[in-house]
């Protein structure tokens, strides 16, 4: 069966989420003189918060922690790394970096001109993302991308998070399609390639870090524009 219907995960695929997170970080971080304050290294600091942030999300995927967890500790948990037990500074960083971080609409590069082959080549396209929903579609609406998407899936709207079969599957029907007719293009190996695997549809593994993972007949991009070797 021909591929029609084209999934998209979202931060780090086509919005640069990694970009966007340290421009919003260190505009809060030299407003609040946190330097001059504490004698922080921004550089440092974003590096921690990066650790952090990142195995919040994998425990969130992994249904470990809800998403209120990661909203209390990501920055809280960042300031106590270098000796900074402050609860109010750490959510006036939250909020602030929430609603801050769409001031930054940078995409990964060769988006729009992929959405832009795809479209012309008359694929329908869908997101799919672990992201929240109240953020995730104003990310595409205010980096102008939105446009491109019939369907817009959020994790929230379904209660579980890529791995997880349920989510794939509720996508597809808002769709209208079918697995045998989709693929889904990703950068998250567990999330995306091995959810998409499991539930039996299509994958093309953006591998933005390099991890080169090798498996027999996985297609595997390190550039948004190799999506046309395959579609």
């Amino acid at each position: 069966m021909k591929i029609q219907h084209i999934f998209f995960d979202l931060d780090n695929t086509l919005w640069d989420h990694r970009k966007n997170a340290y421009l919003t970080i260190k505009n809060l971080f030299e407003k609040e003189e946190i330097n001059l304050k504490y004698n922080i290294d921004f550089e440092e600091f974003h590096s921690v918060y990066h650790e952090i942030n990142e195995k919040l999300w994998e425990n969130i995927r992994d249904g470990i922690i809800d998403k209120e967890y990661l909203r209390k500790h990501r920055f809280y948990d960042t300031f106590k790394h270098f000796n900074v037990d402050d609860e109010q500074l750490s959510m006036y960083f939250e909020e602030h970096f929430l609603d801050k971080i769409l001031n930054h609409n940078e995409l990964v590069e060769g988006a729009e001109y992929i959405l832009e082959y795809l479209k012309a080549k008359h694929y329908t396209l869908h997101i799919i993302s672990n992201g929240f929903k109240e953020v995730t579609e104003r990310k595409c609406i205010l980096s102008g991308i939105a446009p491109y998407f019939q369907t817009i899936t959020s994790a929230d709207s379904v209660g579980v998070r890529k791995p997880r079969p349920e989510i794939f599957e509720y996508s597809l029907k808002l769709a209208g399609a079918s697995k045998e007719e989709s693929v889904l293009i990703g950068d998250d190996w567990i999330a995306d390639v091995v959810g998409a695997q499991n539930f039996g549809m299509d994958v093309i593994f953006f591998d933005v870090f390099k991890e080169n993972r090798q498996e027999e007949g996985l297609k595997v991009i390190q550039h948004l524009l190799q999506i046309k070797e395959y579609l």
